[in-house]
């Protein structure tokens, strides 16, 4: 019997939760909503941050016409949060991972993010 490795996986993904690193912040997403936004040097969370409790749009790359759109963000690029008349940027992401277990406990309850 063949042996299949676990990482492996090819169907759809479950993980519901994202974790979006840039210079100075983390963005933690579950699903599309940012659920928590944590200092990379103090390693405070910032649940003031304007982009807490909004829904991602998308994300956007620098290219020769401008920001252009992505279908996905990916490293070097910049997500993209509604908020608005005054939509957020964040600075160019570094890393996409998956948050260590201990944060998922820090985020706000669901039943709390509009």
């Amino acid at each position: 019997m063949e042996q299949r490795d676990p990482m492996s996986y090819l169907g759809r993904e479950r993980r519901r939760h994202r974790l979006f690193v840039t210079q100075n912040t983390e963005y933690h997403l579950r699903d599309r909503l940012c659920v928590g936004v944590r200092d990379l040097w103090s390693g405070r969370w910032r649940p003031e941050h304007p982009a807490v409790g909004r829904r991602l749009f998308g994300a956007v790359r620098s290219g020769d016409a401008g920001l252009e759109p992505l279908a996905s963000p990916e490293v070097d690029s910049l997500l993209w949060f509604e908020n608005g008349d005054n939509d957020i940027l964040t600075s160019r992401l570094t890393v996409i991972t998956r948050p260590p277990r201990r944060c998922l406990a820090r985020y706000l309850p669901e039943s709390a993010v509009a």
